[in-house]
């Protein structure tokens, strides 16, 4: 009974950076913010998390304002704590001080009715691993394609 409604995903994520590894994390939110999140007005585009401290905060996720929610909305981009173990975090911690790590959301989602974000511990890919990627997956598109026209053709 592991009920989850995906909300939002991070698609250039995986583009951008290698996922090392994975984290679920709940997240500190305002009323009319969980609203909006139901509604999918959510962007993940260009957030990231930062360990501060003994604690990990999300910065630069878009949540657009409740539209019925009047004065009791909530700034959209303000910085907002992630809810996790306190032996996540000292792990983040130290394997975000190497070099080149950085803390990626990759997706939003609702699990047993509580928002839970899915957080990357990724890095930065160079231009030519990007380019590697594009070959790689178009190579295994024409083999598919290939393999279709084929069995057509039987």
């Amino acid at each position: 009974m592991n009920e989850v409604m995906a909300v939002a995903e991070n698609r250039k994520a995986r583009h951008e950076y290698h996922i090392e590894d994975t984290v679920e994390a709940g997240l500190v939110l305002q009323g009319t913010e969980v609203k909006s999140i139901r509604g999918r007005r959510v962007n993940l585009k260009d957030s990231y998390a930062k360990v501060e401290g003994n604690e990990v905060f999300l910065y630069s996720m878009h949540i657009s304002p409740y539209e019925q929610g009047n004065r009791f909305n909530h700034d959209p981009l303000r910085v907002r704590k992630l809810l996790l173990n306190k032996s996540e975090i000292r792990r983040l911690v130290g394997l975000t001080r190497e070099k080149g790590m950085a803390l990626i959301p990759l997706r939003l989602y609702f699990r047993r009715g509580r928002v839970k974000l899915e957080l990357a511990l990724a890095r930065g890919k160079k231009l030519y691993d990007k380019r590697q990627d594009l070959a790689q997956r178009d190579a295994q598109w024409e083999m598919e394609r290939a393999f279709r026209d084929k069995q057509k053709g039987d």
